[in-house]
């Protein structure tokens, strides 16, 4: 995913609950359009010497941000001389999606969303990448392992990755020293206690200043984000949710739900109606409404935008004692593929593998976009511009431990549905197991009328 330019909405596919079903219901679009399963069609047996001709890139980057994208793809143009990119900015998934599906001339397209592998995968909309990768003898392994699960869906590789989001903690350095705290919080009950010692009340007993907002939904604040907390599953082998039996999960769902109880769920609602908007010059973080909060990498290009006077830091995101890693984050980014009609596959091999296996255009692009690159090489590399703040989102990006959540034919749908139980239940709750019980059934019989 992007940076977008200040004050314009972040583009989120996981993170909210409406996005996410439409990125489902477009997907079922794609299972229509497209013949189930197959894959790209006889490829020649080496790769060609010279490269020429155009090949078209959609991607749904605008202004500033799509002339990062440029820059990269000028790269490829230096190194191939006789071909042309013909790009198309601003064409968001829903328009990719549909352009596929109708059978227009795409050749590659990048999608913001790791949603929409399974679709894309299982449906044929983006060729099978393995030929071209078992040909040219590419080596994955300078991709992160998680990123490496991310871009494919059982079994078969559709994409590959162009850069991602993390998530970590991020706090506010005086408001801590203030209250005494002299390191960021590590554990969920460092957390806790920190957070209610920040936490300040008007004399009518409304919130003033909160430590941590621990409402999901809020900001950043979702299953996603979370689930590093205590190294969450989702999914087993067979595609059946696991989210319901999961002792992690139940151990942190009552953790934040006592969180909320101990603040109060309507005082914490009515003070969250009152905060900016995420992606606004007024973020409660950036005000210091907030003092600590999870958030992504794109985060130290907003304050260093709309907030350079702001003295902060960043950690990786705490953990519960024995189940989390800290130290891990979760991740999850823009993908590219090449498209079922494309009528220049070669092209549209070579400039899909310079975008995603070229450590210069993955160093080229995170500096340009403030993403994290999906190249072990690029995270490491001398000519990214990594300052102390950026440095933590690089770092946990590379850990062994960082997780991200397996794709399915609905586009993740799964994600959405957790979360919706969750806003539920932080606000009635009610006899738990119960509960979780039924959203394993729920999303199962989902994942079942979704199809492979």
């Amino acid at each position: 995913m992007s940076l977008p330019e200040p004050n314009v909405p972040r583009r989120r596919v996981f993170r909210r609950i409406a996005t996410a079903t439409a990125v489902a219901a477009v997907g079922a679009l794609v299972v229509a359009g497209c013949s189930s399963g197959s894959s790209a069609d006889s490829i020649e047996k080496s790769a060609p010497k010279e490269l020429k001709g155009t090949v078209s890139l959609w991607h749904f980057f605008t202004g500033r941000e799509a002339g990062v994208v440029k820059t990269a793809v000028e790269g490829f143009e230096k190194a191939n001389p006789d071909v042309t990119v013909d790009i198309h900015a601003g064409q968001d998934d829903e328009k990719l999606q549909k352009a596929i599906s109708s059978g227009q001339n795409i050749d590659v397209g990048l999608s913001y969303s790791t949603a929409i592998v399974g679709s894309f995968c299982s449906s044929g909309a983006f060729r099978d990448l393995s030929p071209y990768i078992k040909r040219d003898k590419v080596d994955l392994s300078d991709i992160p392992k998680a990123v490496q699960s991310y871009t494919q869906y059982k079994g078969t590789r559709c994409t590959l990755p162009a850069l991602a989001d993390v998530s970590a903690l991020m706090y506010n350095k005086p408001l801590l020293e203030k209250a005494g705290i002299t390191t960021p919080p590590k554990t969920l009950d460092e957390l806790k206690t920190d957070a209610l010692k920040l936490t300040t009340y008007n004399a009518d007993g409304s919130i003033k200043q909160l430590g941590f907002n621990p409402l999901i939904d809020f900001y950043e604040n979702s299953p996603e984000h979370w689930a590093p907390m205590v190294d969450g599953s989702w999914l087993d082998k067979d595609g059946n949710s696991v989210i319901g039996t999961s002792d992690a999960w139940k151990k942190l769902i009552t953790w934040q739900k006592g969180f909320v109880d101990e603040i109060g769920y309507d005082k914490l609602k009515a003070f969250t109606s009152g905060l900016g908007q995420e992606f606004a010059a007024d973020n409660a973080f950036q005000t210091g409404q907030v003092a600590m909060q999870i958030d992504g990498e794109y985060r130290t290009a907003f304050l260093k935008d709309q907030k350079p006077d702001l003295d902060y830091g960043t950690s990786p995101t705490p953990v519960m004692d024995g189940l989390g890693n800290y130290g891990s984050t979760y991740i999850a980014g823009n993908v590219a593929g090449i498209a079922k009609g494309s009528k220049n596959p070669e092209l549209s091999w070579a400039l899909l593998k310079y975008l995603s296996t070229n450590t210069d255009a993955q160093v080229t692009m995170g500096n340009g976009l403030k993403n994290i690159p999906t190249l072990t090489s690029a995270l490491e590399s001398p000519d990214l511009e990594v300052d102390e703040n950026y440095k933590t989102f690089v770092d946990v990006a590379g850990n062994n431990d960082t997780m991200t959540s397996p794709g399915t034919a609905d586009g993740a749908a799964y994600i959405g549905t957790f979360t919706k139980f969750w806003q539920a239940y932080q606000q009635n709750g009610g006899d738990l197991d119960a509960k979780l019980k039924k959203l394993d059934s729920d999303i199962d019989n989902a994942n079942q009328l979704a199809g492979p």
